[in-house]
Formats: C-alpha cells, sequence, structure tokens
C-alpha cells in the first residue's frame, strides 16, 4: 500500500465559512425581527438550511415560507463569500494541495456542503485545477457519520481504501472516515470547538505535518 489519493472535506479544512454563515443568519434575524439567543443558534450546528429555517417558523410563529427564508440566508451569505475581506484558505492549505498535485497524489473533494457552495469555493479561490474530482454529500442518501461520501471519493480516485488518507475536522467526519476504514488525520484549528478525535489515525494542527515525507511511515 502506498498513498495514492487525498479526500478532502472541504468545511473547517480548506475554508472556514462558518463565520459568514453565522453573519448571514443574524442578518436574516434581524430582518425578521426575531431574537435568537447564542444557545438556539449552536443547536444548529451541522443541520441544513432548510432544517434551521423550518425550525425558525415552528418556534417564532413565522408566516414566512422556509423557502423564502432560505433565499433572504442565501443572499445574505453570498454577499459575504465575495465582499467579506477576512475570508480565505485555512492558512498552508494551498501550499499542501499543490505539494500533493506535484506529487501525483489525486485529490477528492468529500464534502458535506452543497455542490453549488463547493464550486463557488473552487472558482473563488483558483482550486478546480487541482482536484480529480468532487462529492457534495449533500446529494447522497446518507450524511456523515456514514461513510458513503468517503467510499464514493475513493472510488472516484480508483483507489483501494489503503491507498487512500482523509482530511477531516469534525466528530462526524472523523467518525465517517473511521467506518470507511480509512486513514484519518484530523485537522484541530484555533476555531475547533467541542470536537472528538480520538478516532483519528494522527492529529495535526499545521498542514506542514502532512507533507509526503512526514507521513510515508503510515502509508508502508
Amino acid at each position: 500500500m502506498s498513498l495514492k489519493a487525498v479526500l478532502f472535506d472541504m468545511d473547517g479544512v480548506i475554508v472556514d465559512t462558518e463565520p459568514l454563515h453565522r453573519k448571514a443568519y443574524f442578518k436574516m434575524f434581524e430582518d425578521l425581527k426575531i431574537q435568537v439567543s447564542e444557545e438556539l443558534y449552536t443547536s444548529f450546528t451541522g443541520a441544513s438550511t432548510k432544517k434551521v429555517c423550518e425550525t425558525l417558523i415552528q418556534i417564532f410563529g413565522l408566516n414566512n415560507t422556509y423557502q423564502e427564508l432560505t433565499n433572504i440566508k442565501r443572499d445574505y451569505f453570498k454577499d459575504y463569500f465575495y465582499n467579506d475581506a477576512d475570508f480565505d484558505l485555512i492558512p498552508g492549505v494551498r501550499k499542501l494541495i499543490e505539494h500533493y498535485y506535484e506529487n501525483k497524489i489525486q485529490l477528492i473533494v468529500a464534502s458535506s456542503a452543497s455542490m453549488v457552495t463547493i464550486n463557488m469555493v473552487f472558482e473563488k479561490f483558483g482550486l478546480e485545477k487541482y482536484f480529480n474530482g468532487k462529492i457534495s454529500g449533500a446529494e447522497l442518501k446518507e450524511s456523515k457519520p456514514h461513510p458513503e461520501v468517503f467510499l464514493l471519493a475513493a472510488q472516484l480516485a480508483e483507489q483501494p481504501i489503503e491507498n487512500c488518507l482523509v482530511i477531516e475536522d469534525s466528530t462526524n467526519g472523523i467518525l465517517a472516515a473511521h467506518n470507511a476504514n480509512i486513514f484519518c488525520a484530523a485537522y484541530k484549528s484555533e476555531h475547533s470547538h467541542n470536537q472528538d478525535y480520538s478516532l483519528a489515525n494522527i492529529t495535526i494542527s499545521d498542514y506542514t505535518e502532512l507533507e509526503l515525507d512526514k507521513i510515508s511511515d503510515y502509508f508502508k
């Protein structure tokens, strides 16, 4: 076995869109004149926009459809995505992507994000040429911690799972990689909170730790 393919999660690994989602949601709450507590907002973590909007309609007795709310939120998100000065790739990730690409490692994005968001990120940061494929978990029947997204990514790379490495930052993503029996590197950033890395094979906080010479011992 040797490393032939790296399967990247996107949010929290390549970019961190969470602050943008947060800003967009709170602008929407302002428009709707509703007070959403930190506790309630935190409970939305990992839920789809549709689910969040349905919950808000129910809790606050709103007259809007979930589609109307989704559109308001999406418009704000797009505005922040293209215009927020703080929004950038996670430090060191472009260098790591280029390093793998130069060494003929196949790269696949296996993210829970929608394909629209994945494409927006790839276009904004010019990542298209480095990757061999993209999978959106939003289009699959099962979501992480189910292993489906990573098993499909390995198939897309045409590699057996023992030749693959997953880079993840969330409990559910790490669990999905574990359930797929794929070697998993957990990326722990300063923004990571309350995630469980115990099932990851290695935990790193700097992407230089994932350069090929540093991880070659794991793929012999």
